[in-house]
């Protein structure tokens, strides 16, 4: 799964990337969590971010048993699932990001944080879907997940699924209410780890209250008590 990653260029460098206009402030984040209001860009509005919320609570599906853990969705599955058809027909979204975070387990206790990017260290995007929802006080809430897939050699060595991160060239296909599902297959492709890099960065990441850049660089090895281990 991919349960935290980070945004962590500024608007400017995000309007450049995407060409769409960011209509709020929007501050670098280092340490997205689920839950919480974050850029995407819609199939609706793809010449401007929307702010939607990572994931479905149950605050936010009225009267539908959801796991608060329910943040992302199988790419391999997406289009057969009947809680995500509909989404993936019609709903489908970019999630900016320019890094993600996986755990390395050493042990019982022992989990290692790692931090995967490009390795030019460009912003990139997620494949997602979204949902419009209507909470208990009737108001709108937009959620949205990210598609996960099966791991490249890099990842694999930390985690079992890793986030679709798509082609560059594939993103405004990905936006568009044309594509065909073969062709929208074909793009929930695992992203070559000749192109990514891994460090470990610091435990602090664990809590999602530490968002500050001190979460993005590189560390020594630690384990999730901040001590020091012999594994990279």
């Amino acid at each position: 799964m991919c349960g935290r990653y980070s945004l962590s260029k500024s608007k400017i460098e995000l309007e450049e990337r995407f060409q769409a206009e960011i209509l709020v402030d929007f501050k670098p984040r280092y340490n997205i969590a689920p839950t919480q209001l974050v850029p995407v860009i819609t199939s609706e509005s793809p010449k401007g971010f929307s702010f939607f919320y990572w994931g479905i609570t149950p605050d936010f599906a009225k009267n539908k048993p959801v796991s608060q853990k329910f943040i992302n969705a199988k790419a391999e599955t997406v289009h057969e699932k009947i809680s995500f058809k509909s989404s993936f027909e019609k709903r489908r979204c970019l999630v900016p990001a320019d890094g993600f975070y996986e755990w390395k387990k050493l042990g019982k206790k022992t989990k290692v944080p790692y931090r995967f990017t490009m390795a030019n260290n460009e912003a990139f995007a997620f494949a997602g879907i979204w949902e419009e929802y209507e909470n208990e006080k009737g108001e709108i809430n937009h959620t949205f997940l990210i598609l996960t897939t099966e791991p490249n050699r890099l990842v694999s060595e930390v985690h079992d699924r890793m986030p679709v991160i798509l082609k560059k060239e594939d993103e405004k296909k990905w936006l568009d209410k044309y594509s065909s599902e073969s062709n929208l297959l074909q793009m929930l492709t695992t992203y070559s780890a000749d192109d990514m890099l891994s460090y470990t960065v610091s435990p602090l990441v664990n809590q999602v209250s530490n968002d500050s850049p001190g979460i993005i660089r590189k560390t020594s090895p630690m384990d999730q008590f901040g001590n020091y281990t012999l594994f990279g």
